[in-house]
């Protein structure tokens, strides 16, 4: 950080005084939860690797905690999305001390597509997302195309649970549709915990933050078809492949065989590559002369 990014950190008002002016009052329906402790913010900003160079999509800002630890890690432009109208005028304070490098945005994340503000450089996503959409917003992100996508990284806020899901290693109760689709394109990992009383107002459930480094090469396969073969079989995942796999319409034993899996098999028991190799096997079924693409969905 150098001194001037100092001065203008302590040239801001302290963020509950920002809301208080504002009238920044977290709404449930939005999904607001505030980081307030700077300390915390800035581990989240560091956790984010060096920001030098790089535009930072930051998603949910609200009275703009970590976006002022962002700046002070290096990033070189944050562009805040905002759904909340309250917010952007602390977003604009913000921006008044740092030179410009803030552009607040007020628009709804999930329909957003931040790509042209990126100037063609290095882009990141870091974040505290709104929790009611969060889910929603990676899976968008997951599944953008061409791939590897836009961004170099996720840090990205979950509920604990979603957390658990997201690196969830088959066998387990946890491992599912998003642990498939996340794991056949980037490489996840849980990096800290954040308690309830961290937040205000404090969630009732534990926060942890997500790191997600998108693979150059995925496994190649139609995403589509991944998709569907993966919600058919989680969708009753209880059941043996043989018979959850019958709602794709094909032959689910020749599709089994195909993969070299057992129909005797159940959702949770089969890996990333598993289902890769059942996604081709139903591609290939339902369209022969078609090729699937490691950059999915053509």
């Amino acid at each position: 950080m150098t001194r001037d990014d100092h001065a203008a950190i302590d040239d801001l008002p302290p963020l509950r005084e920002v809301i208080r002016r504002h009238g920044l009052q977290a709404k449930k329906s939005l999904g607001q939860n505030y980081l307030l402790d700077l300390n915390l913010t800035g581990r989240i900003a560091r956790a984010a690797g060096p920001l030098d160079g790089v535009t930072v999509i930051e998603v949910g800002p609200g009275p703009g905690g970590l976006t002022r630890a962002l700046l002070a890690n290096g990033a070189r432009r944050v562009v805040a999305i905002e759904r909340d109208r309250r917010a952007i005028a602390a977003l604009v304070e913000i921006a008044e001390c740092h030179a410009g490098r803030v552009e607040a945005i007020e628009a709804d994340a999930l329909t957003f597509d931040p790509r042209p503000y990126l100037d063609g450089g290095s882009a990141r996503i870091v974040a505290n997302l709104p929790y009611n959409i969060a889910t929603a917003l990676l899976t968008g992100w997951l599944t953008v195309e061409p791939w590897p996508p836009w961004y170099d990284r996720l840090v990205l806020m979950f509920q604990r649970e979603v957390a658990e899901r997201i690196v969830a290693a088959p066998g387990g109760k946890t491992y599912g549709r998003l642990s498939v689709l996340v794991q056949w394109r980037c490489e996840a990992k849980i990096l800290f915990d954040i308690a309830p009383s961290a937040f205000v107002p404090p969630p009732k459930v534990k926060s942890s933050l997500v790191q997600f480094v998108p693979r150059a090469e995925p496994l190649p396969v139609d995403r589509r078809a991944l998709e569907r073969v993966t919600a058919a079989a989680f969708g009753q995942r209880r059941k043996m492949l043989r018979q959850s796999l019958k709602s794709l319409g094909a032959d689910p034993l020749k599709l089994v065989a195909s993969a070299g899996l057992e129909p005797t098999a159940r959702a949770e028991e089969i890996s990333v590559a598993g289902f890769v190799a059942l996604a081709r096997a139903f591609a290939n079924n339902s369209t022969p002369k078609r090729r699937a693409s490691t950059n999915a969905g053509a």
